[in-house]
C-alpha cells in the first residue's frame, strides 16, 4: 500500500460497508471501487488499498435475490389483486423484479467486499478493523 493518512478509515464495519455499498472504497471513501459494473479496481488511486484479494463470488446474488424476494413479495400481491390483464400483470412483474435485482447486485457486491475487507478475511491482512484500533492505540498512548 502507498503510504495513505489514516485519517479518513471508516469508525466502524457499517460505515465501510455503506461506502461499499456507494461503489466507494470502503478504506478511504473518496474514489470508485469498480472500474466497470462488477470489477473492482486492482488498486484504489485514492489510498492504493489492493482490492482484488476479495471472494465475494456468489455472495452478492444471494443478497440480491433474498432483498428483491421481500420486496417483491407485496409488490406482487398488490400487482395480483388489481383489474390488470394477465400479460400486463406478468410483464410488470418481470421488469421490476429485473431492475430490482441489477440495481442491487453492485452495491452488494460492495458491501461484501466491505466486509471481507473490515475482518481481514482472504489476505486483506490487517484487515478495516486491525488498521482502525492500531490508529485508535496509536493516537492514545499510555
Amino acid at each position: 500500500m502507498t503510504p495513505w493518512s489514516n485519517n479518513h478509515l471508516p469508525a466502524s464495519v457499517w460505515t465501510a460497508i455503506m461506502r461499499g455499498a456507494r461503489g466507494t472504497c470502503p478504506r478511504c471513501g473518496a474514489k470508485h471501487l469498480f472500474a466497470r459494473y462488477l470489477k473492482p479496481t486492482t488498486l484504489c488511486p485514492g489510498c492504493g488499498q489492493d482490492w482484488t484479494l476479495h471472494q465475494a463470488d456468489d455472495f452478492p446474488p444471494y443478497v440480491s435475490i433474498i432483498i428483491t424476494g421481500h420486496v417483491m413479495a407485496p409488490v406482487m400481491i398488490e400487482i395480483g389483486s388489481s383489474d390488470l390483464p394477465l400479460w400486463a400483470m406478468i410483464t410488470l412483474s418481470l421488469v421490476i423484479a429485473s431492475v430490482l435485482l441489477v440495481g442491487l447486485l453492485q452495491p452488494a457486491k460492495g458491501g461484501i467486499i466491505a466486509l471481507q475487507w473490515w475482518n481481514g478475511m482472504h489476505g486483506f491482512k490487517p484487515g478495516g478493523r486491525a488498521e482502525v484500533e492500531r490508529k485508535l492505540a496509536g493516537s492514545n498512548p499510555e
